[in-house]
């Protein structure tokens, strides 16, 4: 029997540990060191729902990880199980709220004439970003984003597109973030002279979308950790919490010492940071490279407010971002309850969440009454109204984004190389930060040591 411990019951552990459970003589431990499953992943009653999520709300459906992963534990497909936002749409502020420009991939503009009907740049911006048409091809071996988004497009819009999209989702400073870790655009940038000609290309040529872009359980994100642990456990992997492990060796008859209990195997699928102190004793180089791994900090909060509070302009908005020209502390606004039809409470009330900090921004200056302040002073300033939260909830999400740095995939390649047969990292501090790249990485971490181990495994 092949023993295989899983280190950290986030999506990722849950994933290995799923995947490493389809092979037959396999003994599969998940340890999580928290009390709780699903790391950063959360969701809690509010505002009178059962279910509403205190971190990411939804994945991706173009990379298949996370939906066939629902699928095969039983949440169901897409319009059957899933379900995906309204038509709402995002905006920018700046000085008001803006529309997105029409034709945008990953803030890439396709048409600069597109630029002008948002009213977000000034003609020097618009002419500037027009630029790209027939600036030269800058080498990349600086795998930057924000110095490649500025050389294509100019500053306004690597501030008010590119950064502000980019950033929300990695809580990131695009100008120290690696262009290669952003596949969709690291492939523009590759692709040909012109980014925007490359994208313009690529959408026309692309398949006509059939069906949504986004989905999530009903039930919320929490259900698909929950519910993938499960399946797990159901087919023999043991669940032990409040357990964190704290040093691994080699063991004299081959394998590895967790905490002086004999193992064949490792998946660590834990934050960067923790499995450096785990990996010390057996792999010194790549626990000093994983140690190195930056991350920020970010605070969600989320509001519930009467019915009808939020102004005319917001109506049809999922909500918006800020720039990093015009932030203060608030980084992006969902209007949660426009977004999500299954997140409208019966009374009317509209719930929004809140994201406060970034790389660069920290936010242990503020206690939870502090931070909801700064939200409810910021967020009102903006849209131009006097929020009056009925409830308010606070989220602290400390270390949990990891800051991919230029050459990261360096680092990642040096960590993988580095770490002793039959032991494997994986989860968002190496290859992406999105559910199905955690998805993905955790079931190609168990098939790894499988492999190690000499068990073939399943297709």
């Amino acid at each position: 029997m092949t023993r295989v411990v899983v280190v950290g019951a986030g999506i990722t552990g849950a994933a290995a540990a799923y995947e490493l459970t389809r092979h037959h003589g396999v003994d599969v431990e998940i340890r999580e060191a928290s009390s709780r499953v699903g790391g950063v992943i959360a969701t809690s009653p509010f505002a009178g729902l059962d279910a509403v999520d205190e971190g990411a709300d939804a994945f991706l459906l173009r990379s298949p990880a996370a939906a066939e992963l629902a699928t095969a534990v039983g949440l169901g497909t897409a319009g059957d199980g899933l379900v995906s936002p309204t038509g709402a749409s995002a905006a920018i502020w700046v000085d008001g709220l803006h529309p997105l420009p029409t034709g945008l991939m990953l803030g890439v503009p396709t048409a600069p004439v597109a630029l002008a009907r948002t009213g977000l740049f000034g003609p020097l911006g618009i002419v500037r970003a027009a630029g790209d048409l027939v600036r030269r091809h800058e080498p990349r071996d600086h795998d930057s984003i924000g110095r490649w988004a500025r050389h294509r497009f100019g500053n306004q819009v690597h501030d008010r597109l590119v950064d502000a999209l980019v950033g929300s989702i990695y809580a990131a400073d695009c100008d120290r973030f690696s262009l290669a870790a952003v596949p969709q655009l690291a492939d523009l940038a590759a692709a040909g002279r012109s980014a925007t000609l490359t994208a313009r290309r690529r959408r026309r040529g692309a398949a006509p979308i059939d069906g949504p872009i986004f989905a999530t359980p009903s039930t919320g994100m929490q259900s698909l950790v929950d519910a993938t642990i499960a399946a797990a456990v159901a087919d023999g992997a043991r669940l032990t919490t409040s357990a964190p492990v704290r040093y691994l060796e080699r063991s004299a008859r081959g394998g590895y010492l967790i905490d002086g209990e004999p193992v064949d195997a490792v998946v660590l699928a834990t934050p960067a940071r923790i499995a450096a102190g785990i990996v010390a004793g057996v792999a010194a180089e790549p626990a000093e490279l994983l140690s190195s791994v930056a991350t920020a900090d970010v605070i969600m909060v989320t509001l519930a407010l009467p019915a009808g509070s939020l102004p005319t302009a917001c109506h049809g908005r999922s909500g918006y971002l800020v720039p990093k020209s015009v932030q203060r502390r608030v980084t992006a606004v969902s209007f949660a309850s426009h977004k999500w039809a299954h997140w409208q409470p019966r009374d009317g009330s509209e719930i929004l969440r809140v994201s406060i900090g970034r790389d660069g921004a920290p936010v242990d200056d503020l206690d939870d009454a502090a931070a909801t302040d700064v939200v409810l002073a910021e967020v009102g300033a903006h849209i131009g109204f006097n929020p009056a939260p009925t409830e308010v909830r606070v989220t602290r999400w400390m270390g949990a984004f990891p800051q991919y740095r230029p050459h990261h995939h360096q680092l990642v390649d040096a960590v993988q190389r580095g770490c002793p047969t039959g032991i494997a990292v994986a989860g968002s501090s190496y290859n992406g930060i999105g559910i199905p790249a955690c998805v993905a990485d955790g079931r190609r971490a168990a098939r790894e040591v499988l492999s190690a181990c000499g068990v073939v495994p399943v297709p």
